[in-house]
């Protein structure tokens, strides 16, 4: 199923019943990058319809390369990992997790591989903890990892270069078919903002609010139409300005909402935590993005600006 696809069907989902965190997307995303991208002809048999689910974060220090301790010592028949992962995305249900593990140090350079390590592996332990609950209904755990034992075959792609080559580009991959769930919550609130749009100022705030949507509709599509193309990178700063856009929308939906109703929604406030969630993950790394595409613009030359934008 290409990217687009997967953007699309998690739109309509979210659009009709205003559930950020409905999970199916996401694990059609996961097994679409790792296992269809990187996967041997074995692991692709074994694991593709299977529920994948990607563990790099840690407690407290989140995705950063530099900061992460898992690892997995060699030995002769394979790998034993030690460390613990923090808001696995779909962990509870997972048959397989996507392990990322130091598997060499290059002078300060810690060099990172992917595991295939399925549910029943002893020494892995699945933590469902009450603070892993957000964006329901999508369920996400933490992982402690001790001795977990991984065979040489087990490695998804080359070793030492997980981090490189699937890390910082599913980042990216996330961004781009998440959007959808993003413009699909948009929709859902517009939806129900239609209902008390009475009077002239209530139709000129929600007609912004419609106009903007329809702006993050067609920005989203292009980046997903770049995703299936392999030419994401063309679309970055559009990718950096949908999120900058979700949080603009997502400001105007609320003072909507204040101002004109509909007050009292469950659904409504549902839908608004979920969006503050979803800007609130990786916020540092989005940020650092956003403040390269702001210096590249200006210490570039004019037609440098216009290949920016």
């Amino acid at each position: 199923m290409s990217y687009a696809a997967i953007a699309r069907e998690k739109a309509a989902v979210v659009e009709r019943t205003g559930l950020l965190g409905q999970g199916e997307a996401g694990r059609q995303m996961v097994s679409r990058f790792f296992i269809e991208g990187f996967g041997t002809t074995e692991q692709r048999a074994k694991w593709s319809s299977g529920l994948v689910s990607v563990a790099i974060s840690e407690p407290r220090v989140g995705a950063h390369p530099k900061l992460l301790t898992t690892l997995a010592e060699e030995d002769a028949d394979g790998y034993s990992i030690f460390g613990e992962k923090a808001w696995v995305s779909n962990g509870p249900l997972a048959d397989v997790f996507i392990l990322f593990a130091i598997t060499s140090v290059e002078g300060k350079r810690k060099r990172y591989s992917a595991f295939l390590v399925p549910r029943d592996t002893p020494g892995l332990t699945i933590d469902e903890a009450p603070q892993y609950r957000a964006l329901l209904p999508s369920r996400h755990c933490g992982l402690k990892l001790d001795g977990a034992r991984a065979h040489r075959s087990a490695m998804l792609g080359p070793a030492g270069t997980a981090y490189e080559t699937m890390a910082l580009p599913f980042r990216d991959v996330e961004d781009a078919v998440n959007s959808f769930g993003l413009l699909g919550a948009l929709r859902f609130l517009l939806s129900r903002f239609a209902t008390h749009a009475e009077g002239e100022a209530a139709t000129l705030s929600l007609g912004g609010v419609a106009a903007l949507t329809a702006v993050f509709a067609e920005a989203a599509a292009a980046v997903a139409v770049a995703l299936d193309a392999g030419r994401l990178e063309r679309q970055a700063a559009t990718l950096v300005g949908l999120r900058v856009l979700t949080a603009e929308l997502l400001q105007r939906a609320r003072t909507h909402r204040d101002t004109f109703g509909p007050a009292n929604d469950g659904a409504i406030e549902r839908v608004f935590g979920d969006l503050d969630t979803s800007l609130s993950v990786a916020r540092g790394p989005r940020q650092a993005r956003q403040m390269r595409l702001g210096l590249n613009i200006a210490h570039g030359s004019a037609g440098d600006r216009s290949r920016h934008v």
